[in-house]
Order: C-alpha cells, then sequence, then structure tokens
C-alpha cells in the first residue's frame, strides 16, 4: 500500500478546532439545521455533477437520476445522508472536511462572541455546514468516491470533531457522498420518521432534487417502501402567486448561507425575444467576508432548470455583489462557460434586466420603508458608492439612493439624500457643500465648518475611505456643482448673512506686514498665508487648491504605501482671534517662526494632514506654553 493510500490520522487546522468548538454551543438552540445544511451540501454535490457532466458525459456512469437519502437506525442509533452527486477524492475529502480554505477565515473566528443568536448567524454566513454534524453527533462517518474516478478511490473519514480525523481508502462501487451521524445520547429524539419528515418539509421542501426516506412499515408490510418527501420543485418557475413568503425566505437562506431573512425580493418571468426567470434577494446584513478581495461573488445560473454555476459574477456588476439570487435562462448552451460568458450578448440583456429590476427594488424600499432602507445603507451603502463610477449610464440614479450625515442633524444618523439637500438651499446657491474626513467627529468638529454653521448653509459630513474615491468621478448632482468646503477657491460671501463691519481692505492693510512674514517662514511648505473668511473660532486653517488633492485623500493614499504627489497648500489666518492679533507685536523674529510653524502644524493636523516632525511640534508647543 503506497503512501496515498494508508489508513492516516491527521489533525484539524487550527481553524477548524475553533470552529467546532463554538459550533456545537451556538446552534445548540436550533439543532435542527444540521439536516438542512448536509442535504444543502448534497444539492451542490449534484449541481456540480450536472455540470461537469456537461463535458464528461461518462461521469453519471449510467445512473443520471440525482436523488437524497435520508435514512435513520433506531438501534444503532444513526442518522444517514447519502447522494448521487460528484463525491470527493481523497485530497478533496481532506481539503473540504479537515481544513478551512476561505478567505477572512480569522476575522470571522475573531468575529464570533458568547451570544448564540449572533454566532448562529455568523456561522450560516460562513457556510460550515458539514460541521453542524458535531451538534448532535458524538461521532460522525463519511463515505465517498468522486464521479470519474475507479471503484478503488473511495474514502472512508471519521472524526469524533475533537481535534483529529481518520482517513483511509475502501473500494466504493457508487460515487457520490453518504455522511452516517452517531448521535449523542441526549439526541436519539431524532430517530424519528416524522420527526425528520417534518424538518426536511421546514427546511428544505424547496431542494430541487427529490430527498427520499422510506416509509413507516404498515401492517403485514415486510419491506419499506420509499417517499419523496419534498415538493422536489423549482421554486423560481412557479408562478408568483403560488409562493408563499416563508417559502421565498427558506430557498434564499438556502442560497445565502444566511440564518435571517432576505429585506427584499422580487420575483420576474421575462418573455419576448428573450426570455428568463430572476429571484433577486437583498440581504439584511454584510457576509462577514463581504469586502475581502477573494470572495466569489454573483447569482445561480440555471439554463432551463439545470444548474450550470454558483456565482455568476457576469450577471452583476461589482456594485451590486450583495445581491443574491437565482437566473434560469433559456436562450444559453447547457456548456456554457466563464470565458463565454464575458462577451455573451444574452448574457449583457440580462444583466441589463438585473440592473434594472435592483435599482427598482431599492427605490422602492427607500420610499416605502426608510427603516428598512436604513438597515441596508449601513450593510451596503460603500458598495452602491462604487456604482456612480462604474455605471455612467444609471450614475444620477444610483446616487439618489446614497444617505448622508449633515450639519442639519445633530447626530450622525445617514438620512438626508442629494434631492434633501438641494430642496433646503437657498435661492442664491448654486453647490452641494461637503466635507470628508477620518470620522465622524473629525468631520462634524472641523473648523472650515464655522462660518457655514454660523450662515446656516448645510454640509454634507463624509467620514468612509470610499468617499474620496466616488466624489472625484461624480462632481455634480442634479446640475449643482459638489464642492469640497476644504478647497481654497470656495466662496460663500453671496451666502453669509452678517458680514463684518471692519473693512476688508483696512484687515488687509493692517496685517499685511504679518502675512508676509509668515510666507517667509513658510516658503517652502505653503504657496500663499492669507485672511480667511471661513473662520469664526478657530485661529488657522489650511486649504488645498482645485487641482490638489485632499489631506484626507493623502492620508488614505499613505496607508496604502502610495507615493503621494508633494502639494503646498494655503494657510488662512482668522484675524478676529486673540492669538492672531497677538502676531501684531511679536518682534522677536525667532519667536515669530515659532509661532508660525506651529499654526502651520495645527492646521496640518486639523485638515487630517500628517506631521513630518512630531517631536519638533511638541517640543515648540512646550517651548511657548513655558512663555
Amino acid at each position: 500500500m503506497n503512501e496515498t493510500t494508508k489508513t492516516e490520522t491527521l489533525g484539524f487546522q487550527t481553524e477548524v478546532k475553533q470552529l467546532l468548538q463554538l459550533v456545537t454551543h451556538s446552534l445548540y438552540s436550533n439543532k435542527e439545521v444540521f439536516l438542512r445544511e448536509l442535504i444543502s451540501n448534497a444539492s451542490d454535490a449534484a449541481d456540480k455533477l450536472r455540470f461537469e457532466a456537461i463535458a464528461n458525459p461518462e461521469f453519471y456512469e449510467n445512473d443520471s437520476e440525482l436523488k437524497i437519502w435520508i435514512d435513520f437506525d433506531p438501534k444503532a442509533k444513526t442518522i444517514t445522508v447519502r447522494d448521487n452527486g460528484i463525491g470527493m477524492s481523497r485530497e478533496e475529502v481532506i481539503a473540504n472536511l479537515g481544513t478551512i480554505a476561505k478567505s477572512g477565515t480569522k476575522e470571522f473566528l475573531a468575529a464570533l462572541t458568547e451570544s448564540q443568536t449572533k454566532d448562529a448567524n455568523l456561522i450560516g454566513q460562513f457556510g460550515v455546514g458539514f460541521y453542524s454534524s458535531f451538534v448532535v453527533a458524538d461521532k460522525v462517518t463519511v463515505k465517498t468516491r468522486r464521479a470519474g474516478l475507479g471503484k478503488d478511490a473511495g474514502v472512508l473519514w471519521e472524526s469524533n470533531g475533537e481535534g483529529e480525523f481518520t482517513i483511509a481508502n475502501i473500494e466504493q462501487d457508487a460515487r457520490g457522498t453518504e455522511i452516517t451521524l452517531h448521535l449523542k445520547a441526549e439526541d436519539v429524539d431524532l430517530l424519528d420518521h416524522w420527526r425528520l419528515h417534518q424538518i426536511i418539509v421546514k427546511y428544505s421542501d424547496h431542494i430541487v432534487l427529490p430527498i427520499i426516506m422510506k416509509k413507516p412499515l404498515a401492517e403485514k408490510e415486510t419491506v419499506a417502501q420509499e417517499e419523496v418527501v419534498n415538493k422536489a420543485t423549482a421554486l423560481w418557475v412557479l408562478p408568483k402567486k403560488d409562493i408563499k413568503d416563508e417559502e421565498y425566505k427558506t430557498l434564499y437562506k438556502h442560497i445565502g448561507h444566511d440564518f435571517e431573512d432576505p429585506l427584499v425580493w422580487s420575483h420576474n418571468r421575462v418573455e419576448g425575444k428573450l426570455e428568463y426567470i430572476t429571484l433577486l434577494y437583498i440581504p439584511a446584513h454584510a457576509p462577514f467576508d463581504f469586502w475581502t478581495r477573494e470572495k466569489r461573488r454573483g447569482l445561480k445560473l440555471y439554463v432551463q432548470r439545470v444548474f450550470i454555476m454558483d456565482d455568476a459574477e457576469q450577471l452583476l456588476p461589482n456594485y451590486l455583489r450583495f445581491v443574491s439570487g437565482i437566473v434560469d435562462a433559456k436562450d444559453l448552451p447547457l456548456n456554457v462557460s466563464r470565458e463565454i460568458l464575458q462577451n455573451n450578448r444574452v448574457i449583457e440583456q440580462i444583466r441589463s434586466g438585473i440592473v434594472k429590476r435592483v435599482l427598482d427594488m431599492l427605490e422602492k424600499m427607500a420610499a416605502s420603508d426608510p427603516e428598512k432602507y436604513t438597515k441596508f445603507w449601513q450593510a451596503f451603502g460603500n458598495a452602491l458608492k462604487e456604482g456612480v463610477v462604474e455605471d455612467f449610464a444609471n450614475k444620477e440614479r444610483i446616487a439618489k439612493l446614497f444617505r448622508f450625515a449633515s450639519t442639519r442633524n445633530d447626530g450622525d444618523e445617514r438620512n438626508v439624500t442629494f434631492d434633501d439637500y438641494i430642496q433646503r438651499m437657498s435661492s442664491d446657491q448654486n453647490e452641494i457643500y461637503y466635507i470628508t474626513a477620518e470620522n465622524f467627529n473629525a468631520a462634524k468638529n472641523s473648523p472650515y465648518l464655522e462660518m457655514f454653521r454660523k450662515n446656516n448653509i448645510e454640509v454634507l459630513l463624509l467620514d468612509d475611505r470610499i468617499d474620496e474615491w466616488w466624489l472625484s468621478h461624480y462632481q455634480e448632482h442634479q446640475g449643482k456643482k459638489l464642492q469640497a468646503i476644504t478647497k481654497g477657491d470656495v466662496d460663500i460671501s453671496k451666502l453669509v448673512k452678517d458680514k463684518p463691519q471692519e473693512d476688508a481692505k483696512k484687515l488687509k492693510t493692517d496685517y499685511e506686514e504679518v502675512l508676509k512674514k509668515m510666507q517667509e517662514v513658510l516658503a517652502d511648505k505653503t504657496t500663499e498665508v492669507r485672511l480667511s473668511e471661513r473662520l469664526t473660532d478657530s485661529p488657522v486653517c489650511i486649504v488645498t487648491t482645485s487641482d490638489d488633492l485632499s489631506f484626507n485623500m493623502q492620508r488614505i493614499m499613505s496607508s496604502f504605501g502610495q507615493n503621494v504627489p508633494k502639494a503646498k497648500p494655503i494657510l488662512e489666518l482668522n484675524p478676529e482671534h486673540k492669538l492672531i492679533q497677538n502676531l501684531r507685536d511679536i518682534t522677536d523674529e525667532k519667536l515669530f517662526a515659532e509661532w508660525t510653524n506651529l499654526f502651520y502644524d495645527q492646521a496640518l493636523l486639523i485638515a487630517g494632514g500628517k506631521l513630518e516632525d512630531v517631536a519638533g511640534f511638541t517640543n515648540r508647543m512646550n517651548h511657548l506654553l513655558q512663555g
């Protein structure tokens, strides 16, 4: 016997060990889901076989009727789930049952807590279906053989879920997988026909494959008859009037690996030159790995009810990657590949129809149920923001769905739309003002807002990293320019109610010498030092020109290790502030230079910039504080 066929005892991956401990406790109050998860895996195995058999029909091995069997043995205290799907090779068994090869695994485990409800949701998203077996079993035995391999390629896997598993090669006539659960003493109540029947109907009625059980023996019967216990119908092909909401929700939980109901869904049949069915769901929360690059995204694609692929990303633009669901197309070949999907006219038309449908769903939700839409925005708003860059044709429609915090509100609620803002603008205002910052408090308390607040001019407060990016591509809404209030060219003189009584020319004369001396000190750092019309309480602020990156954007680029173009900003002084007024009386050049540099550094920090010499700033401040 060579090294690959001998019996081995292997250890679970560290993450699996952690997961097994948590799964048992988190799912304890909802034990029944183990059967749903195993049936779901069996269904996926059948889908994979159908897909691979398109190119390799011999994989069916003269057995093309795909089914799932559920059996139980009260004497042995076992429940067995068997399928004739794709099966697994020895290497696949080790990879699928011994490790978690998923992006974001560590982040997922870190997110788990002692809260059973929260953990159950996370575990559902993570798709650890097989490991839920150990909620009810103290030993699990798996027999499997991959389609297309010989009978001697069968694999036997066993574990008590406590850190190790054994694996051996066996003779296996039939392809597919058989999982036997050796039940814990406290879970033998599951060894009942009607109990298992009820669980299957409750959680897996929508599975397209027939799920088969043996009927209880009737009087005088000696051989049990088989029966199909689920509807075994593709739910999406039924008329909407024949489908209950609960059935829609159950199907979503199956395809979305979610324990929570979706926010909304849309079921549509398109007929005409092109025929296809869509069943689209918008989840209530983001999966744990939603923001990882490695995550596969897309809709389940069927062609005339034949499963083709799990994540056909070509059916959705990236900014709508949160959408879950099914597309069943009539006008695609059964052997369609990902490469063919990339440049396919039918796919392009379906994709366009799906985008319109999803935007319709979001608009309807925003109008009819703002509370539900708020939940959506908190989960997926940053993904939707990508749409104004990716989807030029729909960019304004997408932007109407955005929600912002603003100076109109006291808190950080994101409930202001562009249209709300425009409706509240005065007739003299032609720009939508906004500020970007590292976090909400930095935006809300920014000195750049002082003159805007004093004159009751609303400003949108943006604090997500992605805001700088999409704003660089979406520069006006309904003819109104989007204007960052940190730029040097902002002019709100027409909107200022109580203009300073003191003549601007006199102020400029009074500060002419101060401005000149400060510019000399800061010659290498600034393009100009000037008096400010935007400050009321703070002594200084720093602004960038319209062509330069904001300091917030520079900070973001630096955090990603990118080279930031060197820019020389403008320093603005508040002539009404006592500290600035005191500068006119300082004759000591060294002391004047220290105050000048301190003001510049202070303004840079407030703007979100990074000090090149933190120690120098601290020493300078301490020296000036000592007088």
